[in-house]
């Protein structure tokens, strides 16, 4: 008798083990995936497409997709110039972009940022032409002066409570005003044309070994980590990548990078501004994805007060978003004014608030909080840029270019919509 009553707990443990471990073979497909090969990897494929997670997937093709469509209308359009003025015009947009994506994860919106980006423009302009001021000084105090004007944007938001939207939309006049006093009567002020902000956009990198220097730097970059995340997750024994797959991508991408620096050697050479748009982008993803901050924007994101009762500081959380955001539309500004070789009166209106938004929302940025990445405003830019360069290749007025691009980002807002309902049915949300 005491055989069989030990005997009968053994077993059942015994099945209970077993079937725990099946268990989690089924719910953990990304462990199949792996061991199957190709069939594994259109499987999972399927199964993200069902759950509507696709990721970057549809800008990509749409980036392409308008590529083809523009040089098909007209060959000079990816020619190496008109690539590399694209590359260099995106890079005033994209900048303030990404501090567009830091207040999205939040689900919030921030409509100061283009009246941001003028008042940054002006400051320096005045500052360094009108007042003879070191052009680094001048600089480091316009874009402070853009943090200033987030974090007070995000301090009504988070300790006296007034809407994202309305404070910024004071913002967006009370900068614009301010923007336009400082500037005087003129309303123009000239830069140096071979002073810091005018090299900005102006400078090339015109050695070729430049250009190969940067695609060989990401490629191995891109390898190397990719390398130690995959050592650190076997380490956890959670799933990973198979080296033969990070290979495979790291060739993809030094295919492109590699691509790209050929486009650009044949014009002239690789820009600064390129230069450092990527560093911001390679930066600032660093920490939405690897620091304790970036994990607590994206709670943040996903439920204020479950963020709260994990002991986040909400309300600093939040008046330091908003203060990126300004940062990052001073940054911006300055990179605008640089095209421009001036500060001038138009700066940040019209429809450029409406290109930065559409630039994170376009590249993948969910406007409902939590889901994004800085390299969408990558994406998005290029697909704005795209869209304005080859329509005024095509000589198509202003009006249908709003138009067009208002339905891109119509367009863009109901597959977020539509995703976001999905992953909810797939339990993923």
């Amino acid at each position: 008798m005491s055989t069989e009553k030990t005997s009968t707990p053994a077993a059942g443990k015994v099945e209970n083990t077993e079937a725990a471990a099946a268990a989690v073979t089924v719910v953990d497909p990304r462990l199949l995936v792996r061991e199957q090969g190709l069939a594994g990897y259109i499987g999972e494929f399927k199964r993200k497409l069902k759950a509507g997670d696709l990721g970057s997937l549809p800008v990509v093709v749409g980036l392409l997709i308008i590529w083809g469509i523009f040089t098909s209308l007209n060959p000079n359009f990816l020619t190496a110039g008109n690539f590399s003025d694209m590359s260099v015009a995106m890079v005033g947009t994209g900048m303030i972009a990404v501090g567009i994506v830091f207040v999205l994860l939040l689900g919030e919106i921030d409509l100061s940022v283009g009246s941001v980006s003028g008042v940054a423009g002006a400051a320096f302009a005045v500052m360094s032409v009108t007042h003879g001021m070191n052009e680094v000084l001048a600089l480091v105090l316009a874009v402070l002066t853009g943090t200033v004007a987030g974090a007070i944007h995000g301090f009504i938001f988070a300790r006296i409570g007034v809407p994202a939207f309305a404070v910024t939309l004071a913002g967006l006049l009370f900068w614009q005003g301010f923007m336009l006093q400082i500037l005087g009567s003129n309303g123009t002020i000239n830069l140096d044309s071979e002073g810091l902000v005018a090299k900005l956009t102006s400078h090339y990198f015109s050695d070729v070994a430049a250009a190969y220097g940067l695609a060989i730097l990401v490629t191995a970059g891109y390898f190397l980590l990719a390398f130690s995340d995959n050592r650190r997750r076997e380490a956890a024994g959670v799933p990973s990548r198979p080296l033969n797959e990070i290979i495979v991508r790291t060739v993809l991408l030094a295919v492109l990078a590699f691509a790209v620096a050929i486009v650009f050697n044949q014009y002239k050479g690789l820009p600064l501004a390129v230069v450092i748009f990527l560093a911001v982008l390679v930066l600032t993803d660093f920490v939405l994805r690897r620091t304790a901050y970036g994990r607590k924007v994206f709670a943040l994101g996903g439920s204020v007060e479950a963020s709260r009762r994990a002991g986040i500081n909400v309300e600093l959380v939040r008046i330091s978003v908003f203060a990126i955001a300004g940062t990052f539309a001073a940054i911006g500004g300055l990179f605008v004014a640089s095209k421009i070789a001036s500060a001038n009166q138009g700066a940040g209106t019209g429809e450029f608030l409406m290109n930065v938004i559409a630039a994170a929302v376009i590249g993948g940025t969910s406007l409902f909080g939590g889901r994004g990445r800085t390299w969408d405003a990558l994406l998005g830019v290029m697909v704005i840029v795209s869209i304005q360069y080859g329509l005024a290749l095509e000589g198509i007025a202003s009006p249908v270019q709003y138009m067009i691009t208002g339905g891109v980002l119509l367009a863009t807002v109901v597959i977020d919509a539509v995703t976001r309902k999905t992953q909810k049915t797939a339990g993923r949300a």
